[in-house]
């Protein structure tokens, strides 16, 4: 066949429409020789690597999309980022002011990466809470100072607002000044949990709690709820920590290990504070205004409706000793485990706990 001839029966064959372009095709992509048909860029790309848009109708080029290990981040990840999940991006709840919520003082999430400190010593400072667990623990042995010198309960309540105020003030000041609150973490970051980088401190809510339980409540029962803030929520983190992977969850970040661990030392600091340490170094101005004395009975009412005489209703000495323990027990374990609007458990376990031994006692008492 000549030249001419399949000239001419190219021409008289239908041709297929022209298809659009698609949304990938550029400028730039140039049609390679016939032997080819395939598109070639004449930029260098590396590989791995999705195509930037260059231009657009208006000739601005686009902002160029964030990724995250190579997926693209949402809309609320287009901001600048660290390179550390935050404590506000770990949870779901609706953000208020300054972009975290009310329900997120100190119970979320403690991811490693904010505070310096926790970097190097991550097992002793971010894991296991060391110098924090240990300020825990001290204040109820300065409570029992207190109590065998012979101070009252509501003497106490102005140096702890006294404390309170400033400290408050500063935690405020630090979220309002970035450099500021980097040099608050990097001095005081030990004693920190990297949830309250960008939320409140807990000692805040630790003195407020003192502070309520000590002035609301009589003397014993003011003392207890402090003694079971100290002890009873150290005993609960850390057990639950080691151990609450090897029992049922009672809710989220809360274990069987750490509720039973805050029963078992609730029962022994009431023995201690109630059985051992008011009867042998006491009494002490204030302890004539006890709730509980050694003895619990029924009420009248419910006495006289099972038949019992009033002193067959009532129980003492040890008996009555190991009751209230074991109510102590269970109110200092009841209290850690609940979440109460999401605050700060060391501000509802010293309130919870207060109103539990105060409305028992006020009934058997």
């Amino acid at each position: 066949m000549t030249r001419s001839a399949a000239r001419r029966r190219v021409a008289s064959t239908p041709q297929p429409a022209p298809s659009e372009l698609d949304e990938d095709d550029s400028p730039d992509l140039q049609r390679a020789r016939s032997r080819s048909r395939s598109p070639i860029d004449s930029r260098t790309l590396r590989r791995l690597t999705t195509r930037k848009a260059t231009s657009t109708a208006n000739g601005v080029k686009p902002a160029a999309a964030a990724t995250t290990n190579g997926h693209p981040a949402k809309p609320a990840d287009a901001a600048g980022t660290n390179g550390h999940l935050s404590p506000t991006s770990a949870t779901t709840t609706t953000t208020t002011y300054y972009g975290w919520s009310w329900r997120d003082f100190s119970r979320s999430p403690s991811p490693l990466g904010l505070i310096p400190i926790h970097r190097r010593w991550r097992a002793f400072v971010h894991k296991h809470e060391v110098p924090r667990k240990a300020l825990h623990v001290s204040i109820g042995f300065f409570v029992v100072w207190l109590y065998l010198s012979g101070t009252q309960t509501r003497a106490v309540c102005p140096y702890l607002m006294g404390a309170l105020v400033p400290i408050a003030a500063v935690d405020v000041l630090r979220h309002h000044y970035a450099p500021f609150n980097r040099f608050y973490v990097r001095v005081l970051g030990a004693l920190m949990r990297e949830s309250e980088f960008a939320g409140y401190n807990g000692v805040i809510f630790y003195l407020l709690g003192a502070w309520a339980v000590l002035y609301c409540f009589p003397k014993d029962v003011g003392v207890m709820g402090t003694l079971l803030l100290s002890w009873c929520d150290t005993a609960a983190s850390t057990f639950g920590r080691l151990y609450g992977r090897y029992t049922p969850r009672i809710r989220r970040g809360k274990s069987l290990a750490g509720s039973l661990a805050a029963f078992v030392v609730g029962v022994c600091t009431s023995v201690f504070f109630w059985g051992w340490l008011v009867p042998t170094q006491g009494p002490f101005p204030g302890d004539e205004n006890f709730m509980f004395t050694g003895a619990l009975s029924l009420p009248r009412a419910l006495a006289d409706a099972v038949g019992l005489e009033p002193v067959k209703a009532t129980i003492t000495g040890g008996l009555a000793l190991g009751v209230m323990s074991v109510w102590s027990g269970l109110v200092a374990a009841t209290s850690e485990a609940l979440d109460v609007f999401g605050w700060d458990d060391n501000l509802t376990i010293p309130i919870l706990s207060g109103l539990g031994i105060w409305g028992f006692l006020k009934v058997f008492g």
